[in-house]
Protein backbone atom coordinates (compact mmCIF):
# COMPACT_ATOMS: atom_id res chain seq x y z
CA UNK A 1 0.00 0.00 0.00
CA UNK A 2 1.43 3.52 -0.59
CA UNK A 3 2.10 6.28 1.81
CA UNK A 4 0.05 8.88 1.46
CA UNK A 5 1.96 11.92 2.32
CA UNK A 6 0.36 14.88 4.25
CA UNK A 7 2.07 16.14 7.02
CA UNK A 8 5.56 18.60 6.98
CA UNK A 9 7.29 15.71 8.76
CA UNK A 10 6.44 13.14 5.97
CA UNK A 11 8.06 15.50 3.27
CA UNK A 12 11.01 16.14 5.81
CA UNK A 13 11.75 12.59 6.14
CA UNK A 14 11.76 12.04 2.52
CA UNK A 15 13.97 15.24 1.80
CA UNK A 16 16.88 13.05 4.29
CA UNK A 17 15.98 9.70 3.07
CA UNK A 18 16.87 10.51 -0.64
CA UNK A 19 19.89 12.17 -2.34
CA UNK A 20 18.57 11.48 -5.61
CA UNK A 21 15.62 12.62 -7.25
CA UNK A 22 14.65 11.78 -10.84
CA UNK A 23 11.87 14.28 -12.05
CA UNK A 24 9.22 13.32 -14.80
CA UNK A 25 8.30 16.75 -16.13
CA UNK A 26 4.70 16.95 -18.17
CA UNK A 27 2.16 16.88 -15.46
CA UNK A 28 4.78 16.90 -12.51
CA UNK A 29 6.65 20.50 -13.03
CA UNK A 30 4.47 21.77 -15.21
CA UNK A 31 1.73 21.34 -17.51
CA UNK A 32 1.92 22.43 -21.24
CA UNK A 33 3.64 25.90 -20.69
CA UNK A 34 2.15 25.94 -17.41
CA UNK A 35 4.49 25.88 -14.22
CA UNK A 36 3.27 23.67 -11.29
CA UNK A 37 2.38 25.83 -8.34
CA UNK A 38 5.20 25.59 -6.10
CA UNK A 39 7.95 23.20 -8.54
CA UNK A 40 10.65 26.09 -8.97
CA UNK A 41 10.63 26.25 -5.13
CA UNK A 42 11.07 22.85 -4.18
CA UNK A 43 13.41 21.77 -7.01
CA UNK A 44 15.81 25.21 -5.18
CA UNK A 45 15.05 23.68 -1.73
CA UNK A 46 16.59 20.05 -3.01
CA UNK A 47 19.55 22.01 -4.83
CA UNK A 48 20.37 23.93 -1.85
CA UNK A 49 20.52 20.53 0.73
CA UNK A 50 22.99 19.28 -2.15
CA UNK A 51 20.60 16.91 -3.54
CA UNK A 52 21.13 15.62 -7.03
CA UNK A 53 18.50 16.83 -9.51
CA UNK A 54 17.86 14.85 -12.66
CA UNK A 55 14.84 15.12 -15.09
CA UNK A 56 13.57 12.50 -16.90
CA UNK A 57 11.04 12.43 -19.94
CA UNK A 58 9.75 10.44 -22.30
CA UNK A 59 9.11 13.62 -24.28
CA UNK A 60 10.77 13.30 -27.90
CA UNK A 61 9.89 16.46 -29.85
CA UNK A 62 13.26 18.58 -27.83
CA UNK A 63 16.18 17.63 -28.05
CA UNK A 64 18.10 17.96 -24.63
CA UNK A 65 19.10 20.92 -25.89
CA UNK A 66 15.61 22.86 -27.11
CA UNK A 67 14.17 21.43 -23.65
CA UNK A 68 16.62 23.01 -21.64
CA UNK A 69 15.31 26.17 -23.20
CA UNK A 70 11.82 25.37 -22.20
CA UNK A 71 13.20 25.22 -18.52
CA UNK A 72 14.69 28.73 -18.93
CA UNK A 73 11.40 29.87 -20.26
CA UNK A 74 9.74 28.98 -17.36
CA UNK A 75 12.66 30.21 -14.89
CA UNK A 76 13.37 26.39 -13.48
CA UNK A 77 16.97 25.90 -12.91
CA UNK A 78 18.54 22.88 -15.04
CA UNK A 79 21.49 21.69 -17.01
CA UNK A 80 21.62 19.92 -20.17
CA UNK A 81 23.35 16.65 -18.36
CA UNK A 82 20.68 16.67 -15.93
CA UNK A 83 18.03 15.99 -18.79
CA UNK A 84 17.41 12.63 -20.35
CA UNK A 85 15.04 12.67 -22.97
CA UNK A 86 13.75 9.53 -24.70
CA UNK A 87 14.69 11.23 -27.98
CA UNK A 88 18.34 11.34 -26.64
CA UNK A 89 18.53 7.79 -25.29
CA UNK A 90 17.06 6.25 -28.80
CA UNK A 91 20.24 8.15 -30.21
CA UNK A 92 22.28 6.29 -27.77
CA UNK A 93 20.45 3.07 -28.54
CA UNK A 94 21.08 3.32 -32.60
CA UNK A 95 24.81 4.60 -31.87
CA UNK A 96 26.14 2.72 -28.92
CA UNK A 97 24.16 -0.87 -29.29
CA UNK A 98 22.09 -1.11 -32.77
CA UNK A 99 26.03 0.11 -34.27
CA UNK A 100 24.60 0.88 -37.82
CA UNK A 101 27.33 0.34 -40.37
CA UNK A 102 28.66 3.67 -41.35
CA UNK A 103 26.62 3.45 -45.08
CA UNK A 104 23.12 2.55 -42.76
CA UNK A 105 20.86 5.17 -41.85
CA UNK A 106 17.37 5.46 -40.16
CA UNK A 107 13.88 6.56 -41.69
CA UNK A 108 12.81 8.75 -39.05
CA UNK A 109 8.67 9.45 -37.76
CA UNK A 110 9.27 12.20 -35.41
CA UNK A 111 10.14 16.10 -35.14
CA UNK A 112 13.09 18.08 -35.19
CA UNK A 113 14.37 17.34 -31.73
CA UNK A 114 14.84 13.38 -32.55
CA UNK A 115 16.49 14.57 -35.51
CA UNK A 116 18.69 16.68 -33.44
CA UNK A 117 19.88 13.65 -30.85
CA UNK A 118 20.57 11.21 -33.85
CA UNK A 119 22.75 14.14 -35.59
CA UNK A 120 24.92 14.71 -32.14
CA UNK A 121 24.97 10.91 -31.89
CA UNK A 122 26.57 10.29 -35.38
CA UNK A 123 23.31 8.78 -36.99
CA UNK A 124 22.39 9.52 -40.56
CA UNK A 125 18.16 9.41 -41.20
CA UNK A 126 16.12 10.79 -43.84
CA UNK A 127 12.23 11.29 -43.03
CA UNK A 128 11.14 13.30 -40.84
CA UNK A 129 11.08 16.91 -41.13
CA UNK A 130 11.90 16.49 -44.26
CA UNK A 131 8.95 18.62 -46.58
CA UNK A 132 9.03 15.59 -49.28
CA UNK A 133 7.33 13.60 -46.36
CA UNK A 134 5.18 16.20 -45.09
CA UNK A 135 2.20 16.15 -47.61
CA UNK A 136 -1.25 15.12 -47.58
CA UNK A 137 -1.03 14.07 -50.93
CA UNK A 138 -1.57 10.57 -51.66
CA UNK A 139 1.20 8.18 -51.48
CA UNK A 140 2.75 5.92 -54.46
CA UNK A 141 4.01 2.97 -54.55
CA UNK A 142 4.86 2.82 -57.74
CA UNK A 143 6.58 6.15 -57.60
CA UNK A 144 8.34 4.94 -54.23
CA UNK A 145 12.48 4.06 -54.73
CA UNK A 146 13.19 2.12 -51.21
CA UNK A 147 16.73 2.95 -50.23
CA UNK A 148 18.09 -0.41 -49.23
CA UNK A 149 20.76 1.32 -46.67
CA UNK A 150 17.73 1.91 -44.27
CA UNK A 151 18.40 0.13 -40.83
CA UNK A 152 15.75 0.94 -38.57
CA UNK A 153 12.74 3.10 -38.46
CA UNK A 154 11.96 5.10 -35.51
CA UNK A 155 9.20 6.46 -34.42
CA UNK A 156 8.10 8.98 -31.90
CA UNK A 157 5.29 11.72 -31.24
CA UNK A 158 5.10 13.52 -34.70
CA UNK A 159 2.32 16.33 -35.08
CA UNK A 160 2.08 15.69 -38.88
CA UNK A 161 1.97 12.43 -39.27
CA UNK A 162 0.40 11.15 -42.06
CA UNK A 163 -0.17 8.05 -44.36
CA UNK A 164 2.98 8.91 -46.80
CA UNK A 165 4.88 8.70 -43.55
CA UNK A 166 3.26 4.96 -42.36
CA UNK A 167 3.71 3.72 -45.93
CA UNK A 168 7.67 4.69 -46.67
CA UNK A 169 7.53 3.12 -42.45
CA UNK A 170 6.12 0.10 -43.99
CA UNK A 171 8.21 -0.79 -46.88
CA UNK A 172 11.27 -0.56 -44.82
CA UNK A 173 10.06 -2.34 -42.36
CA UNK A 174 8.83 -5.00 -44.52
CA UNK A 175 11.09 -5.13 -47.56
CA UNK A 176 14.31 -4.38 -45.98
CA UNK A 177 16.31 -7.34 -44.44
CA UNK A 178 16.78 -7.07 -40.40
CA UNK A 179 15.30 -3.05 -40.35
CA UNK A 180 14.93 -2.59 -36.57
CA UNK A 181 11.33 -1.17 -35.51
CA UNK A 182 11.80 1.10 -32.94
CA UNK A 183 9.85 3.45 -31.05
CA UNK A 184 10.67 6.61 -28.87
CA UNK A 185 8.00 5.78 -26.24
CA UNK A 186 4.64 4.39 -25.47
CA UNK A 187 3.22 6.76 -23.70
CA UNK A 188 -0.84 6.77 -24.99
CA UNK A 189 -1.32 10.22 -24.05
CA UNK A 190 0.12 13.74 -23.22
CA UNK A 191 -0.82 16.37 -20.85
CA UNK A 192 -0.76 19.30 -22.30
CA UNK A 193 -1.77 22.76 -20.96
CA UNK A 194 -5.38 22.50 -22.29
CA UNK A 195 -6.07 18.97 -21.80
CA UNK A 196 -5.22 15.37 -23.08
CA UNK A 197 -3.55 14.91 -26.51
CA UNK A 198 -2.63 11.13 -28.53
CA UNK A 199 1.06 10.75 -27.60
CA UNK A 200 3.91 9.05 -29.06
CA UNK A 201 2.33 5.57 -28.47
CA UNK A 202 -0.73 6.45 -30.72
CA UNK A 203 1.17 7.49 -33.55
CA UNK A 204 3.22 3.98 -33.52
CA UNK A 205 0.11 2.37 -33.26
CA UNK A 206 -1.07 1.78 -36.93
CA UNK A 207 2.32 0.23 -37.85
CA UNK A 208 2.16 -2.08 -34.53
CA UNK A 209 -1.13 -2.98 -35.87
CA UNK A 210 -0.08 -3.29 -39.51
CA UNK A 211 3.15 -5.25 -39.03
CA UNK A 212 1.35 -7.11 -36.23
CA UNK A 213 4.47 -7.39 -34.20
CA UNK A 214 5.53 -5.10 -31.46
CA UNK A 215 8.73 -2.32 -31.57
CA UNK A 216 11.77 -2.21 -29.30
CA UNK A 217 10.96 1.06 -26.88
CA UNK A 218 13.23 2.79 -25.18
CA UNK A 219 11.99 5.55 -23.10
CA UNK A 220 10.22 4.78 -19.83
CA UNK A 221 9.18 2.37 -18.32
CA UNK A 222 11.56 0.51 -19.99
CA UNK A 223 15.39 -0.71 -18.56
CA UNK A 224 16.93 1.11 -21.72
CA UNK A 225 15.85 4.72 -20.20
CA UNK A 226 17.76 3.89 -17.04
CA UNK A 227 20.81 2.15 -18.97
CA UNK A 228 21.57 5.14 -20.31
CA UNK A 229 21.27 7.23 -17.13
CA UNK A 230 23.33 5.18 -15.49
CA UNK A 231 25.71 5.37 -17.79
CA UNK A 232 26.39 8.85 -17.51
CA UNK A 233 25.66 9.58 -13.95
CA UNK A 234 26.29 7.61 -10.62
CA UNK A 235 23.71 6.93 -7.94
CA UNK A 236 22.78 5.16 -4.79
CA UNK A 237 18.90 3.15 -6.06
CA UNK A 238 18.38 2.60 -2.25
CA UNK A 239 18.64 6.17 -2.03
CA UNK A 240 17.02 7.28 -5.23
CA UNK A 241 13.66 8.15 -6.05
CA UNK A 242 11.67 8.50 -9.15
CA UNK A 243 8.43 11.60 -8.93
CA UNK A 244 6.05 10.99 -11.72
CA UNK A 245 2.43 11.47 -12.65
CA UNK A 246 1.75 8.07 -14.49
CA UNK A 247 1.37 4.71 -13.74
CA UNK A 248 2.19 2.64 -16.40
CA UNK A 249 5.36 5.08 -17.56
CA UNK A 250 7.37 6.49 -14.12
CA UNK A 251 5.99 4.15 -11.55
CA UNK A 252 7.09 1.48 -13.56
CA UNK A 253 10.06 2.67 -14.37
CA UNK A 254 11.53 3.60 -10.96
CA UNK A 255 9.85 -0.11 -9.83
CA UNK A 256 11.91 -1.74 -12.60
CA UNK A 257 15.26 -0.31 -11.52
CA UNK A 258 14.92 -0.65 -7.75
CA UNK A 259 14.45 2.70 -6.99
CA UNK A 260 11.46 4.44 -4.77
CA UNK A 261 8.34 6.32 -6.26
CA UNK A 262 6.35 8.89 -5.55
CA UNK A 263 3.49 9.69 -7.49
CA UNK A 264 1.37 13.00 -7.61
CA UNK A 265 -1.86 13.49 -9.02
CA UNK A 266 -1.30 17.14 -11.16
CA UNK A 267 -1.23 14.90 -14.49
CA UNK A 268 -2.45 12.06 -16.08
CA UNK A 269 -3.35 9.67 -12.92
CA UNK A 270 -6.12 10.20 -10.99
CA UNK A 271 -7.44 9.32 -7.26
CA UNK A 272 -9.93 6.99 -8.16
CA UNK A 273 -7.07 5.17 -9.93
CA UNK A 274 -4.89 4.14 -6.98
CA UNK A 275 -8.01 3.76 -4.29
CA UNK A 276 -11.07 1.80 -3.83
CA UNK A 277 -12.35 -2.02 -5.71
CA UNK A 278 -10.80 -0.91 -9.14
CA UNK A 279 -7.19 0.78 -8.28
CA UNK A 280 -4.40 0.14 -9.92
CA UNK A 281 -1.88 -3.19 -9.49
CA UNK A 282 0.79 -0.76 -9.53
CA UNK A 283 1.60 0.49 -6.42
CA UNK A 284 4.02 3.73 -5.91
CA UNK A 285 5.91 3.93 -2.67
CA UNK A 286 4.56 7.22 -1.73
CA UNK A 287 1.41 9.82 -2.97
CA UNK A 288 1.51 13.39 -2.10
CA UNK A 289 -0.82 16.25 -4.45
CA UNK A 290 1.58 18.45 -5.65
CA UNK A 291 5.35 18.56 -6.20
CA UNK A 292 4.58 21.96 -4.01
CA UNK A 293 3.42 19.93 -1.48
CA UNK A 294 7.20 19.93 -0.42
CA UNK A 295 7.39 23.35 0.69
CA UNK A 296 6.08 22.71 3.67
CA UNK A 297 9.18 20.34 4.70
Amino acid sequence: MSRRLSAPPDYAALLDKYDTWMFDCDGVLWQGDKLIDGAVEVLRLLRERKKQVLFVTNNATKSRRSYKTKFDDLGVEAHVDEIYGSAYATAVYISSVLKLAKEKKVYVIGMAGLEEELRDEGVAYIGGTDPVDKTLESFSLERFDLDPNVAAVVCGLDTTVNYTKYSKAFQYLTRNPGCQFIVTNEDSTYPSAHGLLPGAGAISAPLRYALGKDPISIGKPAKTMLDCIQAKVHFDPARTIMVGDRLNTDILFGQAGGVSTLLVLTGITLESEITGPNASTIVPDYVTSSIGDFRSA
